[in-house]
Parts: structure tokens; C-alpha cells; sequence
């Protein structure tokens, strides 16, 4: 009973991640305009690569042996969802 309790509690942290960007990306826009929802998949997508650079420069801060690979690969995601945020505004 317990190892069934500790992965759905698991898997719930991923989903609550995923209803989260949703909202967060505007979910109810393409409901409100009548439009399709490509905005708000490339709105979660974009979200998720920020989240990776953000766990991997936590990463970085508590990993001794592999900080700098850490630091860079966070750093990279973080400038490529900035990029991607941008390039989605139209503002490049």
C-alpha cells in the first residue's frame, strides 16, 4: 500500500507542474477568442525548458563534482526559453 501511495503522490507533482503551466500559459484564451490552442502548447513547452534551467542551476549549487556543467547547461536552458519568449512575443 505504500510503495501504490508514494508513486501516485509522486506522479501528482508532475501532473499538479503541468495544470500549472497550463493556467500559467492561458489555457482559457483559445476558449475565450475561438482560436486553437498551439499557443498554449508552446506556452507550457517553453515554460518546461525555463523549469529545467532552473533545476539544473539548483543543481549546480548543491553538486560539487559537476558544477560547471551544471551551471552551463542551466544557464543555456534559462537563455533559450528568454529567446523562445521573445521570439514568441514578436518582439525578434
Amino acid at each position: 500500500m505504500n510503495y501504490i501511495f508514494s508513486k501516485l503522490s509522486s506522479s501528482f507533482k508532475y501532473v499538479y507542474l503541468i495544470v500549472f503551466f497550463a493556467l500559467l500559459a492561458g489555457f482559457f484564451h483559445p476558449f475565450i477568442t475561438n482560436t486553437n490552442f498551439d499557443v498554449v502548447i508552446n506556452g507550457v513547452l517553453i515554460l518546461f525548458v525555463g523549469l529545467a534551467g532552473g533545476v539544473l542551476l539548483y543543481r549546480a549549487s548543491t553538486s560539487q563534482s559537476k558544477k560547471m556543467i551544471f551551471l552551463f547547461c542551466g544557464f543555456t536552458l534559462v537563455l533559450i526559453s528568454v529567446f523562445y519568449i521573445f521570439k514568441f512575443t514578436g518582439r525578434i
